[in-house]
């Protein structure tokens, strides 16, 4: 498989990222996401469940992604042991229709996790909504990183990088 762009890496980057917690909806669980002096992206905060919270999220706009030249991304990640969502947004709304797809880390160990584009289901508020096309990632301009695993607690969750592959093979 050959390696793609880079869609963002914390190294070079100064994107702009936003908090999107549980409290839009009265939860109370907190999040944040900053840079580290390694050149990383920690996003971390307390989860949960209370006032039907139980989700934490940050996002940051991208570019569109060419399908021709990708077949998914690829995510490189130390995390806690816990399953945390990528989601990739068609619109630049705040609220709407999001793909995702789910990717499981070992806690305090480095992992590269690769998502092909088909596993990225369309969901709204939670619910996997069957009536939307596939995602086409010629259309994305928002990524972001969630955790909604109903598991209250501190979380922690350190991004070196998101990626595109393609598969040389064609598989």
């Amino acid at each position: 498989m050959a390696d793609g762009l880079t869609v963002i890496q914390f190294r070079e980057e100064a994107a702009e990222w936003f908090v999107v917690n549980d409290g839009v909806m009265g939860g109370i669980s907190r999040s944040a996401i900053e840079r580290t002096e390694d050149g990383t992206g920690l996003f971390r905060g307390e989860l949960s469940l209370e006032y039907n919270g139980g989700f934490a999220s940050v996002r940051t706009a991208i570019r569109p992604i060419a399908p021709a030249i990708a077949d998914g991304l690829e995510v490189r990640v130390r995390g806690d042991g816990r399953t945390y969502q990528l989601r990739l947004r068609l619109d630049d709304r705040f609220d709407g229709v999001a793909y995702r797809a789910f990717f499981a880390t070992t806690k305090g160990e480095w992992t590269s996790t690769r998502i092909p584009f088909s596993e990225f289901e369309p969901t709204f508020r939670g619910r996997i909504l069957n009536d939307r096309p596939p995602l086409d990632p010629n259309r994305v301009s928002q990524l972001a990183f969630m955790l909604a695993d109903k598991q209250p607690g501190p979380f922690r969750l350190e991004i070196e990088s998101v990626k595109t592959w393609l598969a040389e093979d064609g598989s």
